[in-house]
């Protein structure tokens, strides 16, 4: 399936058949009814995704922990590498979101933070070289269900917010392999298969953006309308 961004396709077929679930009509229509507050969540989520790029790259990049030191060099220049890149990319995002926020007339600020992050780490195991393999398998996972929604919001916001539109659809081109990097890396970072626990984050995923949720948040499940208005 391909999805037509400023001109070009995006190919979001592999990350369909990756997530597997899909976001409800409910968060949809919430979501639409509270973009300035969700520009805000998106901006503090491209900024996480940048800090989550550094921080693998100094607990398992520097070789100075212990954790590191037992990879395998050219595995560790690998993630270097390729969360260096995305560290970047990541910034220009949140770039771009703030100066849209600022453009639409406010500033960026902090939210609290949706319960899905949270949710997907909570299920991480705490020794190597597990702990790594699954931060790296919720990355991939949290990419993924990101670019997911800017699939799900940028034909309905064609009629509603076009500038945002076009902001999400970019976004979605730039960041629909994202999600391909760190599968790859977690792969490279293991003998072991990883399908296992690929299975188990993903029904937490699942189970995170369906369930009933306190606010609206970018990767929120459906909101109490209370807390969605």
């Amino acid at each position: 399936m391909t999805v037509e961004v400023s001109g070009r396709a995006a190919d979001i077929g592999p990350l369909h058949a990756f997530l597997g679930s899909r976001t409800s009509e409910r968060w949809i229509e919430q979501a639409l009814a509270n973009l300035d507050l969700l520009l805000l969540d998106h901006a503090s989520l491209e900024l996480k995704a940048a800090q989550q790029a550094q921080h693998l790259i100094w607990k398992y990049g520097t070789g100075r922990q212990r954790c590191a030191a037992e990879l395998d060099p050219a595995f560790r220049s690998q993630l270097v590498y390729r969360m260096s890149r995305l560290a970047r990319e990541e910034l220009r995002h949140f770039e771009q979101v703030v100066t849209l926020i600022e453009r639409r007339g406010g500033s960026y600020a902090a939210v609290s933070p949706s319960r899905y992050a949270a949710g997907l780490h909570a299920l991480a195991r705490k020794e190597e070289p597990g702990a790594l393999v699954d931060a790296l398998i919720i990355g991939a996972i949290i990419e993924a269900r990101s670019c997911e929604r800017f699939e799900c919001l940028v034909l309905p916001l064609e009629t509603v917010d076009a500038e945002l539109a076009r902001l999400y659809a970019s976004l979605l081109r730039s960041e629909a392999r994202h999600f391909e990097g760190y599968l790859a890396l977690a792969r490279d970072g293991t003998p072991e298969d990883i399908s296992a626990r690929i299975g188990v984050l993903l029904e937490r995923d699942a189970e995170l953006i369906v369930s009933r949720d306190t606010e609206l948040r970018f990767h929120s499940g459906i909101a109490a309308d209370a807390a969605a208005d």
